[in-house]
This record gives structure tokens, sequence and C-alpha cells, in this order.
């Protein structure tokens, strides 16, 4: 890559990282660092950024005398938790990632059913120490994911319809705000800071540690999996809708349009062929799960039904070989108010021209206590939604940038009749496109939003960092 900077940039450069590495107890790396191509590197390998300097956070101190050295110089700034964010926001081009990927901190508390994990922590890395103690929260559904994006951007998970989202079993942050001041955040300190952590996505400072409710489930649980004939796809999507709808609240139903991948579990003449997915978690006591999951495995003749009991930590991992470190994502998503014939017939139509086997269309199923939380309780803005559509673009090339990225766009705006207006944050496309986004990701959120930023970043130093939105 040539080196178009300028010599006072330069310049600016060279004093941040001089005084980064004077103050900090972690790892500073800048260009000229050995470890500087893996480090600028996220799970997305569509992501290709050159960031000045990485300021790889040891702890909340470290935190602390980086938003002051922010604060001095004034470089574009980007957050990076778990490194899994699927827009791209975790590192910018020519200025500082704030990484806190080596803070893997877990407490738990089963006494108080709660647990408090520092913002580099993974959902797999999480599940593993709750589980221990028969406790879990809402989560991501590929192990990988970080906890802090995800939960910012509200949390979507397969345990939401009982639980609520991720966001939604928060007790509170730590946070360093823009000031270089650690704030706690919860419903009584600080309360619209906290308000706006809840789905409002990043932007107020950066978050050093979550702390969530846990609820008893595991270490074994009962689940419906279930892959049915592609061709049948318009009837069985039309009985998932139903059977969703009428699903208890522990039961957070998933119907997904992919390729069966090279999996020594599933038949080998079933490799590479499109099918149609169903998959829930029973959240509750396995041994009541059978009559709740029932339906789901009898939306038509399956092809095969691996529905049983399994680890929950499996579970939550169970998908991660489809979506390897490395590979080249971009997905975008829609809320659905209800799930029309009209709309399973574009989707499946869509579908077809489906690019890649890696990619996917999935439906995922709200309602329960995700819609039990009034629409001011917190910042995330579409709790009325029965559906959320998310289009996952997944390819392993740059040669299939074009098609891949063109496909999942193209079905949005196909779908986006169906829509009631809303997108879900963490799936919007990449970090450039959020503007045009902002109102259908905050909704009537956006303004309150806007406040808080303000009131807490004056100046402005987290903007970039906020995504937009």
């Amino acid at each position: 890559m040539s080196d178009a900077r300028d010599v006072n940039s330069i310049g600016t450069e060279q004093a941040v990282v001089a005084e980064l590495r004077s103050s900090l107890r972690g790892e500073v790396i800048d260009r000229n660092h050995p470890d500087y191509d893996r480090a600028r590197k996220v799970w997305n390998g569509l992501i290709d950024r050159h960031p000045a300097a990485i300021a790889r956070c040891a702890g909340t101190a470290d935190v602390v005398q980086v938003v002051r050295i922010v604060r001095e110089h004034r470089p574009p700034v980007s957050i990076r938790g778990g490194g899994h964010q699927v827009a791209g926001s975790a590192v910018c081009d020519a200025g500082l990632v704030i990484d806190l990927s080596t803070m893997k901190g877990v407490q738990v508390d089963p006494g108080a059913r709660s647990v408090r994990a520092q913002g580099g922590v993974t959902w797999g890395e999480l599940d593993r120490e709750t589980q221990a103690f028969g406790l879990a929260t809402t989560g991501g559904e590929v192990s990988m994911t970080g906890i802090a994006g995800f939960t910012l951007g509200g949390g979507l998970g397969m345990l939401m319809r009982a639980y609520g989202l991720a966001c939604d079993n928060l007790r509170s942050i730590q946070i360093v705000t823009p000031d270089g001041t650690v704030r706690t955040a919860s419903s009584d300190e600080h309360p619209d800071l906290f308000w706006a952590a809840r789905g409002g996505g990043r932007g107020l400072g950066v978050v050093t540690s979550f702390e969530f409710d846990l609820h008893p489930l595991g270490p074994e649980v009962a689940t419906a999996q279930v892959l049915y004939p592609y061709e049948d796809a318009a009837t069985v999507a039309r009985a998932f809708r139903d059977a969703a709808l009428e699903a208890p609240d522990e039961v957070s139903p998933e119907l997904g349009l992919w390729s069966v991948g090279q999996d020594p579990e599933i038949p080998l003449e079933l490799h590479g062929s499109k099918v149609v997915f169903v998959a829930a978690v029973y959240a509750g006591q396995a041994a009541e799960a059978e009559a709740a999951l029932a339906p789901l495995r009898s939306l038509g003749t399956p092809l095969l039904d691996t529905s049983g009991l399994s680890p929950y930590v499996d579970v939550q991992s169970s998908v991660d070989e489809a979506f390897p470190a490395g590979g080249r994502y971009y997905m975008k998503s829609h809320f659905l108010d209800e799930l029309t014939d009209e709309a399973i017939d574009t989707m499946l139509r869509c579908d077809k021209r489906r690019p890649r086997p890696e990619s996917l269309t999935v439906i995922r199923t709200l309602g329960g206590a995700v819609g039990r939380v009034d629409d001011d309780e917190s910042a995330f803005a579409h709790r009325s939604a029965r559906f959320n559509l998310s289009i996952d673009a997944a390819w392993s090339g740059p040669a299939m940038d074009e098609a891949a990225i063109g496909w999942a766009r193209t079905t949005w705006e196909e779908m986006r009749p169906f829509s009631n207006g809303g997108v879900y944050l963490n799936f919007s496309g990449l970090n450039d496109e959020a503007e045009s986004l902002r109102s259908a990701v905050q909704g009537p959120n956006q303004v309150r939003l806007a406040e808080i930023r303000r009131a807490y970043d004056r100046e402005g130093l987290f903007e970039a960092a906020a995504g937009r939105p």
C-alpha cells in the first residue's frame, strides 16, 4: 500500500504512538509493528482498513489514558471489542483503534444470577463460564461474536422470546465517557446512558464491562433442528409462520434458506443441496419441551431431523464452521409486522438467485419478552415487530464481492415493501451505509439518542466511532 500521508499527519501519528507507549500497560501496535497486519484484521475479511495505531488496552485504566490522548490529539477513533462486528466499525483508516480484545475477564455470581464480563469477551467465552453453573443469558448464535457490539445493538438470539434481547438483560455497564471519566450506568446511575446503551449502538464512550442477568438453563437443552426439502419451501414457510405465531415464549423459532455444507453429521447425499432449515431452543426444563417444539418438526416431510438434547455451549457454537474468521460477509435486515404469503413468495424468488451456497436468508421470530418491554424503556426501537428478516451474504474471495453484495442489496430492496420500515443495527450493511439508514435503525428514538450523545460528547470525539448511527 502506498503511503500518501503528509509530513504533518506522520508527525501526529508518531506523537500519538509515543504517548500511548509511555502511558499504557497494554501493547501499542503501529504501522511498523510486525504484528500490524494481523492486529488490524477482524472476523469479516471484507473489512481491510489501515489504522495509524492500535491501542490494545490491558484494562480500564488503559482506556482512560487512551481517551485522554484522543482528547489531546483528536485522531479518528474506532472501538474494537470481540472483533466480530459485521459492518466494519471496529477498525478505522488512518486513526486510532481502541482495542479491548485482550480484556477477557468474566466473573459469575451464581447467587445473584449475574455475570460481569469485560468488553473483549465473546459469547463462547461467556457461555463457557456461565454454563459451569447451569446459567445462561440471550447471546449471539455464532460463538465468536463479541458481547459488546452485539448487546449495544440490541442482541437478537435464540432465547429472546423467553428472556428478552441481550440488551434487556443488562443490569449495568462500566463506561469511559469522552471526558475520560469512568462511570457506572444502570437504572439508578446515569439512567440516560443506560437507556442509550440498551440498543442505541456505539458512540457513547468505551464500554469496558457489561453486567448481565442470568437464567437457569443447561447444561443440556432441548432443541428442534430440522431440514426440509427446498422444493417444499413455500409450504414449509407458511406453516412455519403459523407455528411461530402460536409458539410459547420459551421458543424463538427460526427458519432459514441455506445450502448444506460438508458436515460429517449430515448424510453425504445432502451435501451441497439447498434446504429449508428450522431451529429453536427450548428455554425451560428439557422434559417439558416436546409439545412446544413438535409443531416445528411437522411443517412438512423432513429430510433430516436431529432434534433432541444437546449441551447449550454446543448449540451456541454449532454453526461456527459455516462462518469462519476471514470469510467475507455482508448482512442486511428488515423488521416485519407480519409475514404474508406475498412476502414469503418474494423471499423465495430472491433466494433462488442466491449466488453462493454459503449465503442464506433467515427469518427470526420476535414477540414474547421482547415485546413486553415498554417502547420508551430502552433505545431499541423495534419492540412491536413480529419477525426479523436477515439477508446474510457470505463468500470466500474478492472476485465474488460484487455478486454477493449485489444479491443481498437487491433482496433487501425487493423485500422492502413488506417491512415496517425498521432495520436491525447489527445487520445494516457496511458502516458507510449507516447514515442513510439512521431513521430506520433508530426509529422514534433518534432524537433522544442524539441528545444523550451530545450531552456526554460535546466535542464529537466519538462521532466516527458511533458508526453513523
